[in-house]
């Protein structure tokens, strides 16, 4: 174990605890690493209008409806993200309708967003299903002609009304990216098919667009999948709900509901708005919202977020947030937003398929002049090899294999009640060696409470009575702890008087016409009490962590009661699970001495700690841990935490559902401020990472074992377009395995 031990100072009230306590629950990280550049991903401007673009299934097909949307002299700017299929548009004065237009010439469907808590119905490509089947049939006719004795001319045509149906929208996509000088998959495409026609190959160029056509579907319906995982969230809170109006109840549409709004929520069924409990009790499934797996009970003036689901009690609640300020309604669009955010793989690779797309291109020009002209074979055979060369050089497979994967990661992480706030934190926390956690409300509970009474001469009932008595009237969370125990124990108060405050000592009532005292050992050696005989057990509780506070009169001592922050129930649990997830250390860090820091530590299975910490240590504890070349996570949840979260290299935030500042301000939120999340945060952030390099060394595998085939002319243009649309959707669908992996 190592200590750092630091002078701290003291506390002023009533009893002294021994780690302070008073600012925890107040979030704010000084310098938030979610300020990091996110690759133009984000929302552009306030004025900025949102879309809903359907038909993506590629970050070029993004890039090249970016790049035209750009082209219009009426538009400002303009932001289209592939990862969550959205176009954030800047005009001056572009009507909706000329936009969707515009959309539609490129080759997809907007829908204009109006708000972020708006039902998104279900998008069916049903013209694009139409186009692939009619061309899969004319593929199919013609196939069959050709193995009759009618003429060679029907089965062309047929192949030709493949080509056209199949490739329509690939070749108008074509057109607007040459339109826009962007070379995307669907120019890569619409030039291997017209030059297989050109050659007379109908065959190989109606399979190629069929196939095309077939993958681009699949891919679509694929992705908007993995899209859907968060929004569909939005579904779990009610579009209307009772609204009391007097004494009568109104069903009236959440939009309509206002702060201040009384409404009704019955037994069964979910709660449409955040807000607070006038009057009801009753038991609340929050895990849509907090990732908590059991209900927690709600009564008047508990607060209660939509989404959730009453299970028992009606409950009468005051409307504290618009439907589209409500946590969960915050939640999706903090989550689409971390969506947009690249990760540092997706941005090399992006940048990577910006030059490798044109390089091929003109290696395929190169491929089709220079072997004829050297002898080396006809025209019409290496024009047929750099067709080849051009489907195979598509880099969709690529280019999809980790924006895919983070959006997956991330939803299932919200869904679990974790909330990342972008690629570059998911892959850093994929990364993690090492946790420092804060210990008052991290690992231990952050309420103080009674760990044992000690009574000489007198019960532990009559000690606990006298106690209760004097303590009642204090709001200190030392004396609210012990009345809260006298309680627990069904012990009552006495009739007490005289009550004073001795400040920053205790205080002193009469009872029966006795004076009594309670508070630090101090006060008792001030007033002349012999202790003597207590100063060994004194010192062995204080060791132990323990915040005595004495019982007594000007004579003699009656009986000590120890306060101490108890450790949190799933803090074991949750240590014994990262150490099994990969993590090779984990460390404490506390204010409090270091027999309270070894006592926490040898409880929770902590490997290390440093005790006695001011804010600023903290800072120099995580610097400490970075300098011996661990790649280093915080997690804290208070005020004098934001240092050392900010300068860790990832922050995690004990956040709860409704914490503003911790969800707007952390890279990581523990939504339920469930430390049992965090596990299944490393392990589906290393799992992610693992998708990712999966996918990128198998779409590179393929790539190269069809460059290799093209040459010795093992490889047939529809092979190669199987091989591409193929590789992309094994990529997809391997990437999708995170949305299913549970905690």
């Amino acid at each position: 174990m190592s200590n750092q031990p630091k002078q701290g100072g003291c506390c002023s009230g009533h009893h002294c605890s021994s780690e302070h306590t008073h600012d925890k629950k107040i979030l704010t990280v000084l310098e938030p690493a979610a300020a990091i550049a996110s690759d133009g991903a984000g929302v552009l401007s306030a004025q900025a209008i949102v879309y809903r673009v359907h038909g993506m299934d590629c970050s070029s097909c993004a890039k090249s409806l970016e790049r035209h949307m750009k082209s219009l002299p009426a538009v400002k700017e303009v932001s289209v993200n592939f990862s969550t299929g959205k176009m954030q548009l800047v005009s001056d004065g572009l009507q909706d309708e000329a936009v969707i237009k515009e959309v539609a010439k490129a080759g997809y469907s907007a829908k204009r967003l109006e708000r972020r808590t708006a039902r998104e119905a279900v998008q069916n490509d049903r013209a694009g299903t139409v186009l692939t089947s009619l061309s899969g049939a004319f593929l199919a006719l013609g196939f069959l002609v050709s193995l009759t004795s009618v003429s060679p001319s029907v089965s062309t045509i047929l192949y030709a009304l493949s080509i056209i149906s199949g490739g329509y929208r690939p070749a108008r996509s074509a057109f607007y990216a040459i339109k826009s000088k962007s070379l995307d998959m669907n120019v890569l495409m619409s030039i291997a098919a017209l030059g297989a026609a050109l050659i007379g190959e109908w065959l190989e160029g109606a399979t190629v667009v069929w196939l095309f056509s077939i993958g681009n579907l699949l891919q679509t319906k694929s992705i908007e999948k993995t899209r859907d995982s968060i929004r569909n969230l939005m579904d779990l809170a009610p579009p209307e709900a009772w609204v009391k109006k007097g004494d009568a109840l109104t069903r009236m549409s959440v939009e309509e509901i206002g702060v201040g709004d009384v409404i009704v929520v019955k037994p069964g069924e979910k709660i449409p708005l955040d807000g607070d409990i006038l009057s009801g009790h009753s038991s609340v499934n929050q895990a849509p919202i907090t990732g908590e797996s059991i209900p927690v009970d709600k009564q008047a003036g508990d607060a209660v977020f939509a989404g959730s689901v009453n299970e028992s009690g009606a409950l009468e609640i005051k409307v504290t947030k618009l439907v589209e300020d409500t946590a969960i309604a915050r939640i999706i669009h903090l989550v689409e937003e971390a969506q947009e955010k690249k990760a540092p793989t997706q941005a090399f690779v992006d940048k990577f398929a910006a030059m490798y797309t044109p390089i091929v291109l003109v290696l395929a020009l190169l491929v089709i002049v220079f072997p004829p002209v050297l002898g080396m074979g006809t025209w019409g055979e290496w024009f047929y090899k750099a067709l080849e060369l051009l489907v195979v050089a598509c880099p969709c497979a690529l280019v999809i294999s980790t924006p895919v994967a983070i959006v997956s990661a991330i939803g299932n992480a919200a869904r679990n009640g974790v909330l990342i706030k972008g690629g570059t934190f998911l892959e850093r926390a994929g990364a993690i060696e090492a946790i420092a956690f804060d210990k008052t409300g991290t690992l231990t509970e952050g309420k103080p409470r009674v760990t044992q009474v000690v009574a000489a001469g007198e019960t532990e009932e009559a000690i606990l009575a006298i106690a209760r008595t004097m303590e009642e009237r204090s709001s200190h969370p030392i004396a609210q702890a012990i009345v809260a125990y006298a309680k627990e124990k069904q012990v009552a108060a006495l009739a007490g008087e005289d009550f004073q405050a001795l400040v920053g000592k205790g205080v002193q009532a009469t009872i029966h016409g006795e004076v009594y005292y309670a508070g630090k050992p101090a006060l008792f050696a001030e007033l002349g009490v012999d202790m003597s005989a207590w100063q060994e057990q004194i010192a062995a509780l204080q060791a132990e962590g323990n915040t005595l506070i004495v019982i007594g009169t000007r004579q003699k001592l009656l009986g000590m009661i120890a306060v101490a922050d108890t450790i949190r129930e799933i803090t074991v649990g949750a240590i014994s699970k990262l150490k099994a997830a990969g993590i090779s250390e984990i460390i404490m860090l506390t204010g409090d001495n270091a027999g309270t820091a070894n006592k926490v530590a040898a409880q929770t299975g902590v490997d290390r700690y440093f005790a006695e910490l001011l804010p600023q240590d903290k800072v120099e504890a995580v610097k400490k841990l970075q300098q011996e070349g661990k790649v280093v996570a915080m997690v804290g949840d208070g005020i004098n935490d934001a240092p050392a979260l900010a300068t860790a290299d990832l922050g995690i935030a004990m956040g709860g559902a409704g914490t503003d500042t911790a969800m707007e301000t952390a890279d990581i939120v523990l939504m339920a401020d469930n430390l049992e999340k965090l596990p299944h945060t490393v392990s589906i952030s290393r799992k992610a990472l693992v998708i990712i390099k999966q996918n990128i060394w198998f779409s590179i595998v393929v790539k190269l074992a069809a460059l290799v085939l093209i040459f010795p002319g093992w490889l047939t243009l529809w092979l190669a377009v199987l091989s591409d649309t193929g590789a992309a959707l094994l990529v997809i669908l391997n990437s999708m395995r995170l949305l299913r992996m549970k905690p």
